[in-house]
């Protein structure tokens, strides 16, 4: 089984929402990035499942996107911090509007995830982007624990990050040898 028949079939058929969303996206020329668990499976060695597809858009390209995806057929929900959409699978798409994201998609790089392309956020704004989720004291501890999971699974891979981590993570985290 490919990547993307696994994801396909862990999200009730999510690649053709997927492949349709960076679609639409590129052919629309808006500066995007995939963040969160999506690009921290591009970064870390082993992938885990993840039903959640994280994005980001240019600050100026905000409602252009929403324009563009539910001009594409996706159903957007707006929240103050998120345009959540759907499509026609379990994949869950939420374009964060938050101001902490809005360089990432200038430094983003091409990636292949679960066999899709797509633009992934920098390996170092993907970690910092993991710290900011887990050391949000207002999300639900079951996902601050996947965000420490996270975190763990980019330092195992990339050793040097350790050191980027701050003091309250590194209590958490081993550092590796």
């Amino acid at each position: 089984m490919t990547g993307k028949q696994f994801f396909d079939w862990q999200t009730s058929g999510g690649t053709d929402d997927v492949m349709r969303l960076v679609d639409v996206l590129e052919r629309a020329d808006i500066l995007w990035c995939i963040i969160g668990g999506l690009a921290v499976n591009h970064w870390a060695e082993q992938p885990m499942v993840t039903q959640d597809v994280d994005l980001v858009v240019a600050a100026n390209a905000v409602e252009r996107a929403v324009f563009v995806l539910e001009e594409a057929g996706f159903r957007g929900e707006r929240f103050p911090w998120s345009v959540n959409f759907k499509g026609q699978s379990a994949v869950s798409i939420q374009l964060s509007t938050e101001d902490f994201y809005r360089d990432l998609p200038s430094r983003a790089v091409p990636a292949d995830v679960h066999g899709i392309l797509m633009r992934v956020a920098s390996l170092h704004d993907t970690l910092r982007g993991k710290v900011k989720a887990w050391s949000t004291p207002e999300r639900r501890q079951s996902k601050r624990i996947k965000d420490l999971a996270d975190i763990a699974r980019l330092v195992e891979s990339h050793p040097g990050l350790w050191r980027e981590l701050p003091d309250a993570l590194k209590v958490q985290i081993e550092e590796p040898k």
